[in-house]
Order: C-alpha cells, then sequence, then structure tokens
C-alpha cells in the first residue's frame, strides 16, 4: 500500500475545508446580526438558540462519528458523506440566511429549525471529512503535509467569506434614494434620505463605518449615536440623520443598504460555491487505511478502547484549552478595537491580517513539525503565542504598529498548534490500532471535534464574566470606559494564562516523535502482512 499522496489529491482535500468555513466562519460572523437586525429576533432568544445547538453538537458529533466507522460504500467509510452533504448542507445555509415573513413565534421556530438543520448537516459532512484525512495514508509525516493543506484552505475560506461577503451584501442589497448633506459644523452633518419605493430592514453607515448615526426630528425612532441605523423605509418619506465624525462626507460615502435582500442573493452565491468546493473533494481524495478485515462492529468495544486511550484523553483536555485560547481572543477583537483603540475599521485590517499569518503559519507547520516532532512544535506554539499575546496588556491605544505586530507573530506561532489538532488526533486512531488492533477513526474525530466546540462555549462564558465584573455595557459611554482593563486582559494575559496550562497539560502527551515512528512502522507491516494472507 502507498501512503504518498499527491500534491494534487492535498489541494483537493484542502479545497473541502474552505467550503467548511465558507459556512462555519460566515454564520459565526454574521448569523446574529442578521437574526437581530434583519429577522428581528430578540438576543436574548438568539443566545438560547445558540447555546441549545451547542449542547446539541455534542450528542450529534459522537453519533456522527460511529455512523461514519459503519458506513460501507464503494467510495469508503468517510468520503461518500462529503458527496452526499454538499448540496444538504449549502441549502441549509441558504435557508438560514432567508427572512419570511411570519409572526414572531413563527420567526422562532422557523430559526430554530433551520440552525439545527444546518449544524446537523454541518457534523455530518463535517466529521467525515476530519475523518478522512487520517486514512488517506497511514504515514503520520504525510498526515502532517496533508493537515497543513487543510489549514490553508480554512483559513482561505475564512478570508473569502469575510471578505467577500460585505461587498455582495452591499453590491446586491443596494437601495438608491435621494440623498441631501448638509454641513452643520466640522465633521458633523445632517443627512436626509428619501427612497422611491419601500424597502424592509435597510441599513444606513458610511463607507468606513467610523461616523456616528442620531435620528433627527423624529421622536418615534431611538437616540443613541451608532455607527449605523436599522429601519423600515416607506416610499416618498424622508429620514434625517445627525451623522458625526467623518470629514469631508458626501453621498458616495454613505452605504443604504437593503439587507434582507443582500444577505439572500450574496449567501446563495457562496453556498454554490461551498457545494462546488465540497464536490470537487470527493471526487479528488481517496481513502487508503481500511480497518482490519476481521474486526467485529462492537460499539462497547470502541468506547472502551477509546476512554482507555491516554493520548485521546491528554489531547482532548488541550483541545479545550487551545481552542479556548483562540476563541477568546477572536471574540474580543472587534470590542478591543472599537472602545480601546477606537477604530473599528482598524478591526478588519487586523483580521484579514490574521488569516493570512495563519495560512503561513500552516505552510510553515510540515517542515518544522516533521524536524522537531509534532509534540513538541504543539507545547512549543501553544506556549510561545500565549506569552507573545500576553503583551499586549502593556501596549497603549495608540501603539497600532505594536498592537498588529504581537497580534499577528502571536497568530503566526499558535497556527502551528491549530494545525496539529487535526493532525495529531490521526496519530491517536494509529496508536489505537496499534494497541488494540481496532480503528474507529470516526469516532476519535467526532470527540475531538466536540472539545473544540466546546472550547468555544468555554471562551464566551470567560468573555462574558470579565466583562460582567466591570460592568460592561456597550450602550453606555461611562460603562465602556470603566470596562477597559476587562478589555485589555481579555485581549491579552487572559488567553495567555489559557495556553500556558494547555501547554503544561500537552507535555503528558506519551505520542512522541521517535514512539510515532515505531507506531508507523509496525502498523505498515501489519498491514502489508494482511494484505499478502489476504492475497
Amino acid at each position: 500500500m502507498s501512503n504518498k499522496v499527491s500534491i494534487k489529491e492535498k489541494i483537493g482535500y484542502g479545497l473541502g475545508d474552505a467550503a467548511a468555513n465558507i459556512g462555519w466562519r460566515g454564520v459565526a460572523t454574521f448569523l446574529f446580526v442578521f437574526y437581530t437586525d434583519v429577522f428581528g429576533l430578540d438576543p436574548v432568544t438568539v443566545g438560547v438558540l445558540f447555546l441549545t445547538a451547542r449542547f446539541s453538537d455534542g450528542i450529534s458529533d459522537i453519533l456522527m462519528g460511529v455512523i461514519g466507522d459503519r458506513t460501507k460504500s464503494k467510495y469508503g467509510k468517510f468520503r461518500p458523506w462529503i458527496l452526499w452533504t454538499a448540496i444538504p448542507l449549502a441549502i441549509s445555509l441558504v435557508l438560514l440566511f432567508t427572512s419570511p415573513d411570519f409572526s414572531a413565534s413563527g420567526k422562532i421556530i422557523y430559526a430554530y429549525i433551520t440552525y439545527l438543520f444546518f449544524t446537523l448537516m454541518y457534523t455530518a459532512n463535517n466529521i467525515p471529512y476530519g475523518a478522512l484525512m487520517a486514512v488517506m495514508s497511514g504515514d503520520d509525516k504525510e498526515r502532517t503535509s496533508i493537515g497543513s493543506y487543510r489549514m490553508v484552505g480554512a483559513f482561505g475560506g475564512g478570508i473569502l467569506v469575510q471578505g467577500a461577503l460585505l461587498f455582495l451584501i452591499a453590491y446586491f442589497g443596494n437601495v438608491d434614494p435621494s440623498i441631501e448633506i448638509s454641513k452643520l459644523e466640522n465633521n458633523t452633518y445632517q443627512v436626509d434620505i428619501a427612497a422611491t419605493r419601500d424597502v424592509n430592514n435597510v441599513n444606513v453607515k458610511t463607507e468606513d463605518g467610523i461616523a456616528t448615526f442620531k435620528w433627527n426630528d423624529n421622536p418615534d425612532m431611538k437616540d443613541e449615536p451608532t455607527a449605523s441605523k436599522s429601519f423600515d423605509m416607506q416610499s416618498g418619506k424622508r429620514y434625517s440623520f445627525i451623522v458625526a465624525g467623518e470629514p469631508n462626507l458626501t453621498s458616495e460615502n454613505l452605504r443604504i443598504i437593503d439587507q434582507k435582500r443582500g444577505y439572500s442573493y450574496s449567501i446563495r452565491i457562496m453556498s454554490v460555491v461551498l457545494a462546488l468546493l465540497m464536490i470537487v473533494t470527493f471526487y479528488t481524495t481517496k481513502e487508503r487505511v481500511l480497518p482490519l478485515k476481521d474486526q467485529e462492529t462492537n460499539l462497547k468495544k470502541d468506547f472502551k478502547d477509546l476512554l482507555k486511550n491516554r493520548p485521546w484523553w491528554t489531547l482532548l483536555i488541550t483541545a479545550l484549552f487551545s481552542s479556548s485560547y483562540n476563541a477568546i481572543k477572536q471574540g474580543i477583537i472587534i470590542i478591543y478595537f472599537t472602545h480601546y483603540l477606537q477604530n473599528q475599521l482598524l478591526a478588519a485590517s487586523y483580521l484579514v491580517g490574521l488569516m493570512l499569518a495563519s495560512i503561513l503559519g500552516a505552510i510553515l507547520m510540515t517542515p518544522l513539525s516533521n524536524k522537531y516532532g509534532k509534540r513538541r512544535m504543539f507545547i512549543y506554539s501553544l506556549l510561545i503565542s500565549g506569552i507573545v499575546i500576553s503583551l499586549l496588556i502593556f501596549c497603549d491605544s495608540t501603539a497600532i504598529v505594536a498592537i498588529f505586530t504581537i497580534g499577528l507573530l502571536s497568530e503566526l506561532i499558535g497556527a502551528f498548534f491549530s494545525c496539529l489538532t487535526f493532525v495529531m488526533l490521526g496519530d491517536v486512531a494509529d496508536y489505537s490500532e496499534w494497541k488494540n488492533n481496532r480503528r474507529a477513526t470516526g469516532l476519535i474525530y467526532s470527540a475531538g471535534s466536540t472539545a473544540t466546540k466546546f472550547g468555544g462555549g468555554i471562551a464566551g462564558a470567560i468573555i462574558g464574566l470579565i466583562l460582567g465584573v466591570f460592568h460592561y455595557n456597550g450602550q453606555d459611554a461611562a460603562s465602556i470606559e470603566g470596562a477597559i482593563p476587562g478589555i485589555k486582559m481579555l485581549m491579552s494575559w487572559v488567553p495567555g494564562i489559557v495556553a500556558v496550562i494547555g501547554a503544561c497539560i500537552m507535555m503528558f502527551y506519551p505520542l512522541t516523535k521517535r514512539k510515532m515512528s515505531e507506531i508507523t512502522s509496525e502498523l505498515e507491516q501489519r498491514r502489508l502482512s494482511e494484505s499478502a494472507t489476504t492475497d
């Protein structure tokens, strides 16, 4: 059996995670805003929905891993699920960002049904996709290379959806009303808008997103200055705002978007791309590592082997900390840039910079891991990344260059452990086969996936708790100012501590570079022997 995987196949596999991240990052970045600003759901309702789905993921992930291990088809165990779920996953994404005209209770029911349908389809697609990497090659070094291509694809998909979606929404949702601008004083203007047709869920803001809007002479509307305003526009009616904070404001600087139409058309395009990339992944990949021919189906034995798998437990607990570390850093960025640096526009540049740094890290991960070993690289990557990000506590709000340098360097180094988590799950599956003469790749990957998802939930709890201690209220200037120390903590040494703890736990991981070489060599001999016996 050849364990070599061609560049073409690695690229094809990586495109699958690009597709997955179109869905996952698109939902993570935009769905909350869509639900509250476009669909009209209460934020608390949305929060309960997300929490409910998170717990259901823990069950569905493991079930999908068990199903994947027991799938039998001419295409293999895991590949066919990528094909079977490509179009349903794309459809579920479209339904998520569709805004039917239901009653308040009907909208809640619709949101629950479509969101749970999306998470179910994502699980049915992504668990087999992750497990596929472990059976594309029996060579742990070759899997490291595949993992590098996967993460490049993942970060590329993230850049695509986070970078392009807003432009697509603006294009498809463009409203062309009449606009009158009168300068009141320095950097302050009165803006009057009137549309020639009725448009629901209009959003108005400036191109740079810095200026604030306040309703002018409209007692029926809320009066807090905000970076944008969302409202229903009636044909022929004038809407007046006081806009402050940007110089030389013109009509070309304003973005007036029909959000409902913009989201609907944009997500349809993204969903088509998602489905096509998944189909490419199916047709360009191959399963090479198969379970032992005499292995009997025994779910109880699979779970028993898993619970006795020391490398799996170590990686599982470490993944809780490493995913929490990443999620805390990501979850506080917009708040940090908006309220501490007072420049929300910079956050977009920072996020794109993080993605590019991650892609570079994913490329460097393979040669460095092959040289120094995955375990050592994981520990050093998590530890150093955490220490570097902690340095942000010393940066004041004017140290933009230092903030970008520290953040990007931390992300570059942290990309190593982010990639290695999924690669090392394949090593854990090899260890289980080596020790127990049984293979349950899907179950091992599903449990690992559950850990990373719960890590995100832990991160949300940490952010909420610390901001709550500092009495943070995003609509109250005084409370925002009082919460700045907490915001700085969350951007720096709080995730740093989480990273250090995770690195310490990883030191107990027993699969060193030498041990994996022994396991890989022995498993290869077993498979060759079995193949010769069968022939």
